[in-house]
């Protein structure tokens, strides 16, 4: 592993190959070592980089008190690139990792040649971070499924998980998380190695912050970056949700479904997942 220094952080990194760059971006409970599958894949035609995010293991935790702002993610994936000399990149972003990529493609294009966004949680491009009761009436009556969607994983993940964390029980926590964004039966099958990264990663503060940014339909609109979202064929209903709407509002965007895959695509089916992030690199070079 190698350390890269950013204004007030130093994150933990693997890096292989010397071509062009890509840049993985992870998700929450989670740090680089999710994309080991993707580093071997790519590193022999690319400068294939992941790091592990702020407050990500094995990064120094977030003190008492902090935020987990995403802005802060964003700037630090803006210096990350700065700082190890790999922009333009390509971005490969898994939830909220995606997010991050998707807001820097926003502020900073000359950063990004293209994206990669696997399941981005872009509920603010319907509702804000606590939605309000007007808010989810008209998205009832204007989009039913994406508001029962939004609903039952506020009420089954982010409900329960944010109580949760309140009174310090992290493990309650990331398991009503887990179940509502992977799926019961994909968060059982988890592996013990895998268990381990949710707990090193188990943030607390994740819960209790500031949540996301709004995101503007005009800006999206007006990206000129090409994006490919991927989506687990098994994933649970709100993703497909989210998704939908990017497509539309996204005027270079392609999608592609994993089979068999929930919202850990890149994990539950690795060889469809690279197969996919290979030829949206060589489209990109033709």
């Amino acid at each position: 592993m190698a350390k890269v220094q950013i204004e007030g952080a130093t994150l933990e990194y693997t890096e292989q190959g010397a071509a062009e760059p890509v840049v993985f971006v992870h998700g929450s409970a989670s740090d680089f070592r999710t994309w080991q599958a993707q580093i071997g894949a790519l590193g022999e035609g690319y400068r294939a980089i992941a790091y592990s995010r702020r407050y990500h293991w094995p990064n120094r935790t977030i003190v008492d008190g902090a935020d987990y702002a995403m802005g802060e993610h964003v700037a630090d994936l803006a210096a990350v690139l700065r700082s190890l000399n790999a922009a333009p990149a390509h971005l490969v972003g898994h939830s909220y990792g995606g997010f991050v990529a998707l807001l820097l493609a926003l502020r900073e294009p000359a950063l990004v040649q293209s994206l990669v966004l696997s399941e981005p949680p872009v509920i603010t491009l319907f509702v804000s971070n606590q939605p309000k009761p007007a808010e989810m009436l008209w998205l009832l009556l204007t989009r039913p499924g994406t508001a029962v969607a939004i609903a039952k994983l506020g009420a089954t993940g982010i409900g329960p998980a944010t109580a949760a964390a309140r009174r310090d029980d992290m493990e309650e926590a990331m398991r009503r998380m887990g179940r509502a964004v992977l799926g019961p039966q994909f968060y059982a099958r988890l592996s013990a190695a895998r268990r381990e990264q949710v707990r090193a990663n188990a943030i607390a503060a994740e819960f209790l912050g500031s949540g996301f940014p709004p995101l503007e339909e005009r800006a999206l609109r007006g990206m000129d970056r090409p994006v490919l979202l991927v989506s687990g064929q098994r994933s649970p209903r709100v993703f497909y949700h989210l998704a939908n709407r990017l497509a539309e509002l996204l005027p270079h965007a392609e999608r592609i479904r994993i089979p068999g895959a929930s919202h850990l695509v890149h994990e539950d089916n690795a060889p469809a997942y690279n197969l996919a992030l290979l030829a949206h690199l060589r489209r990109r070079k033709s």
